[in-house]
C-alpha cells in the first residue's frame, strides 16, 4: 500500500506540472528506479500498476530479472562499459545511457536475433561537465545516425542527468536544452519519441520542459537501503 500511495502523490505532482504548461499528463510515463530495492518492492510496484523498472547496477539487475516474467520492462540506466554490453543486450528492453558509437555497435552486435531490437536513448551531457557521462550536444546528431543505422537497435530518444540545482528555473535550463536538441534532430529527419529526463527532485522542471519519461526512485520506493 505504501507504493500505491506514493504513486498517487507522484501522479499528482506530474499532473500539476502538466497543468502549468498545458500538457496532457498521459504524455508522461513513469520509470520506477528499482536499484537497491528488493524483489518484494518491485512486486508491490507492479501491483500498483507500474511495469517499467530502471536498474543502474548490472549484477544486481541480473539477479532480479529472472524472478519476473514479461510483465516487467527492464531499462538499464547505469553507465555502460564494454564488459557490460553483452549482458545489457541480452537481458534488457531499453538501454538509456548510450553515449559512444563503440558501445552502440557492441550492443547491436550482441543483441540476440530472436529478440526485438534494443530500445536506445542517447545520453547527452547537457551541462558540459562530464560528471554524469553522456555525449556532448554537438556530437549527438552523428551518434543518432550511428544508432539509427544499426540492426539490433531502435533509436527512441534522448536522456540526461543534469547536475542538481536549487531553483525551478535553474533546473529547467538543461531540460530545455535537451528538448531543443530533440527538436533539431527531428527536423533533421530522426524519429525520437522519448525524452527521458527528471527524477524525484526535479521532475516538475523536467515535465514543464517536455519530459515524456521521468525516472523515479525515492518518491516511489522511499530512501534506498544502504
Amino acid at each position: 500500500m505504501r507504493i500505491t500511495k506514493n504513486l498517487h502523490d507522484l501522479e499528482q505532482r506530474i499532473s500539476a506540472a502538466c497543468d502549468a504548461t498545458g500538457r496532457n499528463e498521459n504524455e508522461v510515463s513513469i520509470l520506477a528506479v528499482s536499484k537497491r530495492h528488493s524483489a518484494d518492492s518491485i512486486r508491490e510496484a507492479l501491483g500498483a500498476g507500474l511495469h517499467s523498472m530502471g536498474e543502474n547496477y548490472l549484477q544486481e539487475a541480473l539477479e532480479k530479472i529472472p524472478l519476473f516474467g514479461p510483465e516487467v520492462e527492464w531499462h538499464f540506466i547505469g553507465r555502460i562499459q564494454s564488459n557490460k554490453t553483452r549482458s545489457v543486450a541480452e537481458n534488457f528492453q531499453w538501454a538509456q545511457t548510450v553515449s559512444t558509437p563503440r558501445i552502440a555497435e557492441r550492443l547491436s552486435r550482441q543483441r540476440p536475433t530472436e529478440m526485438e531490437p534494443l530500445n536506445v536513448c542517447i545520453q547527452v551531457d547537457t551541462d558540459h561537465t562530464g560528471q554524469h557521462g553522456g555525449v556532448q550536444p554537438e556530437e549527438t546528431e552523428s551518434l543518432c545516425a550511428v544508432v539509427a543505422g544499426l540492426p539490433g537497435l531502435r533509436l527512441r530518444g534522448l536522456m540526461t542527468i543534469p547536475l542538481p540545482t536549487a531553483s525551478l528555473e535553474e533546473q529547467r535550463l538543461p531540460f530545455r536544452r535537451l528538448r531543443e536538441l530533440r527538436d533539431q534532430l527531428v527536423t533533421s529527419g530522426f524519429t525520437l519519441d522519448t525524452l527521458s529526463m527528471g527524477m524525484t527532485g526535479d521532475l516538475e522542471a523536467a515535465v514543464r520542459e517536455g519530459s515524456t519519461m521521468v525516472r523515479i526512485g525515492t518518491a516511489l520506493f522511499g530512501p534506498r537501503p544502504g
